[in-house]
C-alpha cells in the first residue's frame, strides 16, 4: 500500500481526492480507509471490495465515499463539502496484510 505523505491543503466546501495505491497477488481486494484524530486512535470509515459491497460508517456516509479501480490498482478517497472538521491523518489498508498459519502441540500422557 502506498498513501502520498505530507499535508493536503483545501478551502473550506472544496471536493478533495486522498490517493491510495496497493500491489496485491490475490483476486478478492479488501481495502479499509480510517481517519486518525490528534491524540485518538484511527476510526474505521468505510471499506471497498473488489467483489461485493462495502460498508460505511453512518457518520461518513453523507460526504465520503472510496472506489476501487482494480485496473491502477487504486483507492482513492473522496471527499465532498470538505469541513475544518475533516482535519485529521487518514490511512488506506490492504487485507489480507499479514498470513499466519496456527499449530497446537499437545502431549498425551
Amino acid at each position: 500500500m502506498t498513501l502520498p505523505s505530507g499535508e493536503m491543503t483545501a478551502n473550506k466546501g472544496d471536493p478533495v481526492t486522498l490517493q491510495c495505491n496497493y500491489s496485491t497477488s490475490a483476486t478478492n481486494v479488501y481495502i479499509y480507509w480510517y481517519k486518525q484524530l490528534p491524540n485518538r486512535s484511527p476510526a474505521f470509515m468505510l471499506s471497498v471490495f473488489s467483489f461485493g459491497k462495502g460498508t460505511t460508517e453512518d457518520e461518513f456516509k453523507d460526504r465520503f465515499s472510496a472506489a476501487l479501480n482494480s485496473k491502477s490498482t487504486t483507492v482513492p478517497l473522496m471527499i465532498e463539502d470538505v469541513r475544518v472538521s475533516d482535519s485529521a491523518v487518514y490511512y488506506c489498508a490492504l487485507q489480507p496484510t499479514v498470513t499466519e498459519t496456527h499449530s497446537t502441540l499437545i502431549q498425551k500422557h
